[in-house]
Parts: C-alpha cells; structure tokens; sequence
C-alpha cells in the first residue's frame, strides 16, 4: 500500500483525543504563520476541539523545511551550512541548533516505525561492531573521551542495514538485544550468519537463533542457522558490511553533534541507518533503495523523511 493511502486511511479514522470517541465532526480550520491552515476536529460527546497530530503537532516550521533540514544533514551537510542554506530562503526558525533537535527528534520518532518493519531477506546476514571514542559531556563536569560501539546487522542481498544500535559496550547482554530486534524483523529466512571473530557471538546466537553449540551430540541436525566466522588475519575481511561501514564513518568522522550524551548518539546513528536504508540508492539494486528491495509493499514518495514521520505518527 503507498504511504498516502495509508494517511488519508489514518485521517477517516479520527478520534476524540480527549475521551476516543469517533463521534465527531469538522470544526473549522486553524491558522498558523508558517504550517498554513490546518483542520480544527470537534467531538460530539465531550464538545473538545482538536487537531490531529501528524508528527509535527505544535512545530513552528513548514513540515517540508524541517525534513529538508534532516535530508541535508545525513547528505553530509553540516548543520551550520544548513542554517546558512535556510537563511537565505527561509529567516524565521532557521538556526543550527533547531536543526539538530529536529535531527533528534524526528530519528526517534521513525526507528519506532522502521525497527518494527519486517523485511523480505536473502538467506545469509552479516554482523559487525565498530569502535567509537565519544568525547564526553563537559557541562557535566565529565572530560576525555568513553569507548562507545556501534554493532549492525546487515542482508547480503538487499543491502538492507536490519538493525543498527549505538551502545557503550559490547557485551553478550547488548548484542543479544541486536540479534532478537533482527530475528523479529527476518523471521525464519535466514540461513548463515556471518561474523568476525568475537567471541561472544557463537552464545549469542545460540540464545537468538538456535544455533546448537558443536559439542552438542544432534547439533548438525537440530541447529536452524550456520554460522560463519571470518577472522580478517586468516580469511579476509567481510566486504560488504565493511563497504557500509566506511559509508557511515565517511559522514560520522565530521558530525560535531555526535560528542555529547550518548541519547545524541544514539538517535543520530539512528537517523543515519534510515536514511541509508529509505533514502540512499545503490548501483547493485539496480538504482534502488535497499528498502525497496526489502519492503516493496512500502511506497513512499519523493520526500522520505515526510512520509515515514507521518506513519509513525499512524
């Protein structure tokens, strides 16, 4: 279904946001300065006037600029360029430091809808971590800088990345955590996992996806899944995932935002493994984004960002 039938479907069912009912009716229009007129609600039952909110209920910018902003800033603009960019076609609302919280705010807000997505995969998925060394929050009196990881997963056929999370550190806690949110969006498709050589991965995977441990006596028989180490000193490296990761370091070596509270951190990597899945094309899919591929019952327009902030909100 595309996305515009999927909101003009939301907009029949209106409830009452104050006592649910749907026994309601249009009630006028509200002017606003720059989101033009928006449609006013009245319920029937408690006589309570309200407006949907389609994600950006009380923002005082035009949906367009606030998803241009976010557009810009993973397309490896800065956020001073940007401000610099609106400045000079939007003056009102336009500083850096407004683009960085709609960054924030509009990442989390979608990976609510994307990390419940389920895809169509191929039959092999690759994981890796990489290492980050996050400066710290100085206002908080805390100086230097805290090893932080980035850990993803990643199909080998439709490029899609399946789930990416920014974490302190890489325990078996924290990557069982990476391995159920792919399982619930693969489901019973995959059929290799490769991996580096970290050795928490084979317990992992046993706590996820039933891999049998090799001293087990039926493990040839029982284990779902095989799982394929590539240790780069003796096989190589995993190329694929690695081309990803070089794409991610490219944009997040220069992100000044990205040296803060980890909660930042968090939300802008998430912002970038979106875009990279809804809003990045690739040569080997054909001109494709991976989320084309992976989702093709999901049609969103030519603004991205606008539509997916918009199903979130469903």
């Amino acid at each position: 279904m595309k996305s515009k039938e999927v909101i003009e479907e939301k907009y029949k069912k209106v409830s009452c946001s104050k006592c649910s009912s749907r026994n309601i009716k249009k009630d006028g229009k509200r002017k606003t300065e720059n989101r033009g007129k928006i449609q006013r609600y009245r319920c029937k039952e408690c006589n309570f006037r309200f407006v949907i909110d389609d994600g950006f209920y009380r923002m005082r910018n035009n949906p367009n600029k606030i998803t241009a902003g976010i557009d810009l800033y993973y397309k490896g603009v800065s956020l001073r360029k940007v401000q610099e960019h609106f400045q000079a076609f939007y003056p009102k609302n336009s500083t850096y430091v407004s683009v960085y919280n709609w960054v924030l705010k509009y990442s989390t807000m979608v990976l609510k809808l994307t990390d419940n997505i389920p895809i169509q995969c191929g039959n092999e998925m690759m994981s890796d971590e990489m290492e980050y060394h996050r400066r710290l929050y100085h206002k908080k009196g805390m100086k230097g800088v805290e090893q932080n990881w980035f850990v993803d997963t990643f199909d080998l056929q439709t490029r899609f990345m399946i789930i990416g999370e920014y974490m302190k550190s890489r325990t078996n806690k924290n990557l069982i955590k990476v391995m159920k949110k792919t399982k619930f969006k693969t489901g019973e498709q995959l059929k290799i996992v490769t991996t580096d050589g970290l050795q928490g991965y084979p317990f992992v995977l046993r706590k996820t996806f039933s891999l049998q441990s090799p001293y087990h006596a039926s493990s040839r028989t029982k284990s779902k899944i095989i799982h394929n180490v590539v240790i780069a000193s003796e096989r190589g490296f995993n190329h694929p995932i690695e081309r990803l990761h070089n794409t991610i370091r490219e944009r997040t070596k220069v992100i000044r935002g990205f040296h803060g509270c980890i909660e930042s951190a968090y939300a802008i990597m998430k912002g970038l493994e979106i875009n990279y899945n809804f809003n990045r094309k690739h040569m080997a899919l054909r001109n494709k984004t991976p989320s084309e591929v992976a989702i093709p019952n999901l049609e969103l327009g030519k603004n991205k960002w606008l539509d997916l902030i918009k199903l979130s909100k469903k």
